[in-house]
């Protein structure tokens, strides 16, 4: 197994984003940039050019994360950032055009790009950025998407031979479900009475 030191700290970059994400600390966000900088220049390297532009993408989610996650902990200042349930009308409807965005993408590499699995990278991108969407709202239901992407990540990239990345995705599973459960816990501490919608 041959591991580059990009890899390496790309690695170490985007499992610290996840679990300061998971810990609800601000500082996921810079991190996080630096991780998907990394990552898009290795994505780049494997013609995985869907999760290329998904990196790329991402340092403006992560903007959009890190401003949301300020000025909430501007308003909640001593108690926390407090996850909330996304409406559950608003997100179906959001899946269904995250899918239909996925079929327009995977023709797109298809026709324009020589992309080695153009269905499955687009499917992946597309879903993964709704899922960071979700995480910048603070939607509880980030981490049940993230978990489905980051397993299916997980075994793509072990089909491709990139053991260290395979690994990584496979942290980034176990880390949803410690992140799930550490959401739900401080959303449950927060509105012990009902449920808190957004």
């Amino acid at each position: 197994m041959t591991m580059s030191p990009l890899e390496i700290v790309g690695v170490t970059l985007n499992v610290t984003g996840v679990w300061l994400t998971a810990r609800r600390n601000m500082w996921c966000w810079p991190v996080g940039i630096a991780g998907v900088l990394v990552y898009g220049y290795l994505f780049w390297q494997w013609r995985l050019y869907g999760d290329m532009s998904l990196q790329v993408l991402y340092v403006a989610l992560q903007a959009y994360g890190w401003h949301r996650w300020r000025a909430a902990g501007t308003a909640e200042a001593g108690g926390g950032l407090v996850p909330v349930l996304g409406d559950r009308h608003s997100l179906i409807v959001e899946i269904a055009v995250t899918g239909v965005l996925s079929m327009v993408l995977a023709w797109l590499m298809t026709v324009w790009t020589d992309d080695a699995m153009p269905r499955m990278d687009a499917v992946l991108t597309c879903f993964s950025l709704l899922a960071a969407y979700w995480a910048a709202r603070r939607y509880i239901q980030n981490w049940t998407l993230w978990i489905s992407v980051d397993a299916v990540y997980s075994a793509l990239f072990l089909y491709r031979h990139e053991t260290l990345t395979a690994a990584l995705y496979g942290m980034f599973t176990v880390l949803a479900f410690y992140g799930a459960r550490q959401w739900r816990e401080a959303f449950d501490q927060a509105e012990p009475r009902g449920l808190r919608m957004l």
